[in-house]
C-alpha cells in the first residue's frame, strides 16, 4: 500500500512510557553499579559519580583541580602518552563538577573498551599531579576567575546563590583568585587520596558482554572508596534585603530573582514544573511575550528549576536594558499574581502541555541520555517511575493546579532579588 504522501500523519499525544530496567551490581568495594545494554550501538560510557562531603576542610578549589588533573600524568604515562593512548583508542574522558557530586567518565567502543579499562582504572588511583602542569592551570584559573568578575551575568547567578544558601554553605561560597594561590600540590593529592572517591556508584551504557562487565568488577572493584551519610540540607526561604551591585559603564543589568522549592518526591513538584514553563520555562512563555516581545527590554528571560538531591530551587534569569530593570521586576511579579488569581485558558494548557510531552520523551532518545536521567533521578533518590508519572500528571492537569501552587511557594517577600548593573 502505497503513502499518502499530501496528508500529514495524525497527531496523537503518548500516554504511555517505558523504561527499561537497569541491571544491577555490587562491586566488591561496595560500589553499585548500574547498567543499561543498548545492542543497538557498539559505543560505552561508563561513569564513576561520587558524593561530595560537605563536612570536609579541604580548600575550596581542591575538588576542581583534582579533578581536571586527573589526566595530567600517572605512574605509567605521562599527559602527552596518555593524550595519545585514548586517542589511538577512539576514547575520551571527562570529569564531572556539580554542587553535590563529581566524577569521570569514560567513552569508548565495545572493540577497545577492555583495552582502554585498565588505563581509567589507573586515572581513579595512580594520578601525579605534576607541579609544572598544577602551575599552568592555576594561571588559567584566576585569569578566568578574574574574567567572569567582570560578566554581569556570572556575577548575578554568584550573588544569587551566595544570597540563596548563604555564605558558608559549600553551595553559596564564591571563588576567589586567592582561593587559587593557595593551592599547592599536597592539597590536590590530599583529597584525590581521602575525599574523590566516596559514596561512588558507577553509571554504564554500551554493548557489553559478561565477559566485560567482569573487567569492570575486577578493575574497580578493589579502588579505596569510603562511604558516609551527608546531612540533610534543610534550606529555609528567608525574606532578604535586595542586592544591587552597580556598574557605572553597564548598559545592561543582569536579574535573577528565586527561591528554595521542594524536592522533586514532593506531591506538588509536577505542578510546579508546570507553572514554571508557563512562566518563563520555554520561548513561548508568558515572561517572553511580555518582556521581550511586547516591551522589547531584554532578548530573552527564562525561568528554571535547579535541581538538588534534597530541595530544589527556583530562579529567573534575565539580562536587561539598565533603565528598565525596576520595570521588568515589576513585570515578572505582575506574570506572577496572575498565574496565582487568574486560571489559564485551556487552549494555553494544551500547547504547554504538548510542548512539555514532547520535552519529556526527546530526553531519553539515546542509550546515554537514558543513563543520564536515570542517574539523575537515581541520585535524588527515585527510579525511572518518576518520569512515568511525570507524562501521568502533564495529561491530567488542570487549570487550577498552576493557581495552587504559585500562592503556596512565590511569595514575594521571601524571594531573593539580584540586580548586576
Amino acid at each position: 500500500m502505497m503513502l499518502d504522501r499530501s496528508k500529514a500523519p495524525d497527531f496523537k499525544i503518548p500516554t504511555s512510557i517505558e523504561f527499561p530496567t537497569p541491571i544491577q551490581r555490587t562491586l566488591p568495594n561496595g560500589v553499585h553499579l548500574y547498567f543499561i545494554p543498548t545492542t543497538e550501538i557498539d559505543a560505552v560510557k561508563l561513569e564513576i559519580s561520587s558524593s561530595i562531603n560537605e563536612s570536609t576542610n579541604n580548600k575550596l578549589l581542591a575538588p576542581y583541580f583534582a579533578l581536571e588533573m586527573v589526566t595530567e600524568g600517572i605512574n605509567s604515562k605521562d599527559a602527552a602518552e596518555l593524550d595519545d593512548f585514548f586517542d589511538t583508542y577512539a576514547s575520551e574522558v571527562e570529569t564531572e563538577s556539580g554542587f553535590e557530586n563529581h566524577g569521570l567518565s569514560l567513552l569508548t567502543t565495545k572493540k577497545h573498551f577492555s583495552t582502554v579499562l585498565p588505563v581509567f582504572r589507573e586515572l581513579l588511583t595512580e594520578a601525579t599531579f605534576p607541579e609544572k602542569e598544577l602551575a599552568k592551570r592555576k594561571k588559567q584559573k584566576a585569569l578566568s576567575i578574574h574574567i567572569n568578575r567582570d560578566k554581569n551575568s556570572h556575577r548575578a547567578s554568584q550573588l544569587f546563590r551566595k544570597t540563596l544558601f548563604g555564605q558558608n554553605h559549600p553551595f553559596g561560597k564564591i571563588t576567589e583568585e586567592n582561593d587559587v594561590y593557595v593551592i599547592d600540590r599536597e592539597d590536590l593529592v590530599d583529597f584525590y587520596q581521602k575525599d574523590l572517591w566516596t559514596n561512588s556508584e558507577i553509571f554504564l551504557t554500551g554493548n557489553l558482554d559478561d565477559s566485560q562487565l567482569e573487567d569492570i568488577i575486577k578493575e574497580i572493584g578493589n579502588i579505596p572508596v569510603s562511604f558516609f551519610d551527608n546531612p540533610v540540607s534543610g534550606f529555609q526561604n528567608q525574606i532578604h534585603p535586595r542586592v544591587i551591585e552597580s556598574k557605572a559603564k553597564s548598559v545592561q543589568s543582569s536579574i535573577r530573582i528565586g527561591c528554595h522549592l521542594i524536592p522533586k518526591n514532593h506531591p506538588d513538584y509536577f505542578k510546579l514544573n508546570l507553572m514554571n514553563t508557563i512562566l518563563g520555562g520555554y520561548f513561548g512563555s508568558r515572561l517572553i511575550k511580555n518582556i521581550r516581545e511586547d516591551k522589547g527590554h531584554t532578548y530573552g528571560i527564562y525561568s528554571s528549576i535547579g535541581g538538588l538531591k534534597n530541595s530544589d530551587y527556583w530562579v529567573v534569569m534575565a539580562d536587561v536594558i539598565k533603565e528598565h530593570d525596576e520595570a521588568v521586576i515589576e513585570e515578572v511579579y505582575k506574570e506572577i499574581d496572575k498565574l496565582k488569581y487568574e486560571p489559564i485558558s485551556l487552549q494555553e494548557l494544551e500547547v504547554v502541555r504538548n510542548y512539555l510531552v514532547g520535552k519529556l520523551l526527546s530526553q531519553f532518545s539515546s542509550g546515554f541520555e537514558l543513563i543520564g536521567r536515570y542517574k539523575s533521578i537515581h541520585q535524588a533518590g527515585l527510579d525511572f517511575g518518576f518520569y512515568k508519572q511525570h507524562l501521568n500528571y502533564i495529561l491530567t492537569a488542570k487549570p487550577r493546579d498552576i493557581m495552587e501552587v504559585a500562592q503556596k511557594y512565590l511569595e514575594r517577600e521571601k524571594m531573593v532579588e539580584i540586580i548586576v548593573g
